[in-house]
């Protein structure tokens, strides 16, 4: 299975979280690609995309993400495998923690792509933004507040949830 991880990153922090992703599951650098230098093409080369965002404000996305979400939308996606991760700050932004991996997931919903690596939201103690749906984290949520071991455990978590 060919994995295509793909990042908006503004201060380094996804980006950081994207070599680290691609380190532990055994993504070659050259399969890990920054959505500022990316064509929505080269993802269509790829059976499993891990699509990752920083939030900022209230639940945006990474600026770098809006054009290459507009041209992947149009992309079918059909049988390809798409997870989610992203940073955030819970404690500043509970109502939006992490929202631009929903902005994601909604704008990637009519592609046909199939969702994978959601986590129990019992793992974000009070999860009150987008990302939570029935019961369930729909990505790796990173919280800038957490401290490094917890965040390494789900990011385990979310690796085994995508099936690697």
């Amino acid at each position: 299975m060919r994995t295509g991880i793909f990042y908006g990153s503004t201060t380094g922090m996804t980006e950081s979280l994207a070599a680290k992703i691609a380190a532990r599951t055994g993504v070659a650098q050259t399969d890990v690609h920054n959505v500022a230098d990316a064509s929505a093409d080269e993802a269509e080369g790829y059976d499993l995309l891990l699509l990752g965002s920083s939030t900022w404000g209230c639940g945006e996305l990474q600026d770098d993400w809006y054009d290459f979400l507009d041209a992947l939308k149009r992309k079918a996606l059909s049988g390809k495998r798409v997870a989610l991760f992203g940073c955030g700050d819970s404690a500043s932004y509970p109502d939006s923690f992490c929202d631009a991996l929903a902005e994601i997931r909604d704008g990637l919903e009519a592609t046909g792509c199939t969702f994978v690596g959601a986590l129990d939201a019992a793992e974000y103690d009070g999860c009150a933004s987008r990302i939570c749906r029935d019961g369930k984290v729909i990505g790796l949520a990173v919280d800038d507040g957490a401290s490094e071991a917890v965040s390494d455990a789900r990011m385990e978590k979310w690796i085994a949830a995508v099936g690697f």
